[in-house]
């Protein structure tokens, strides 16, 4: 008898056991609302951002993620880092910024350098641009000031700038 009650409270604990599994199992499969990290993107999207090191808030470090059919907005705002959240953004806003990548300069892709000019070396910010189709990526931190960069590079940094300021309001 005494064997009885011990099977009984064993179980009771296994039983215990394998709901707390299933239910932690439950909660890590789920979608955590609009949140996206850069794998669960498209496998053609472009990156693109703006950072400042001598800088305080979350204006500091700025990065978008534009696909064919939504734009994302980094939460995170980690001045240096590839580690993005991003979170989808409405409508509107992807309205404003769906067009830059038709100014993404292909000659860019041969750019073998991941820095171009010396970006925030004398706290004039820089550019984040990453590139990525069928799933391969290239990066490159890019100088704001012009003169620092290749010319082929000025009217797409413009245009970046531009959706940046517009993205921002």
């Amino acid at each position: 008898m005494q064997t009885n009650h011990i099977m009984e409270k064993y179980i009771v604990v296994l039983k215990g056991l394998l709901l707390a599994a299933m239910l932690m199992f439950l909660y890590t499969s789920c979608d955590k609302d609009n949140e996206k990290g850069l794998g669960n993107l498209d496998s053609n999207y472009l990156v693109f951002g703006g950072f400042a090191g001598e800088c305080f808030g979350d204006m500091c470090v700025t990065n978008f993620a534009l696909t064919d059919d939504g734009l994302f907005e980094d939460e995170n705002h980690v001045y240096n880092s590839t580690d993005f959240s991003f979170v989808e953004l409405t409508n509107d806003k992807y309205e404003l910024a769906k067009d830059l990548i038709d100014f993404f300069p292909q000659q860019l892709l041969e750019q073998e350098e991941s820095t171009i000019g010396c970006p925030d070396c004398y706290d004039q910010g820089g550019y984040f641009i990453q590139y990525t189709q069928d799933g391969e990526s290239q990066f490159w931190r890019i100088d704001t000031r012009l003169e620092d960069v290749p010319t082929y590079l000025h009217d797409f940094l413009g245009k970046v700038s531009e959706k940046i300021n517009l993205l921002k309001m």
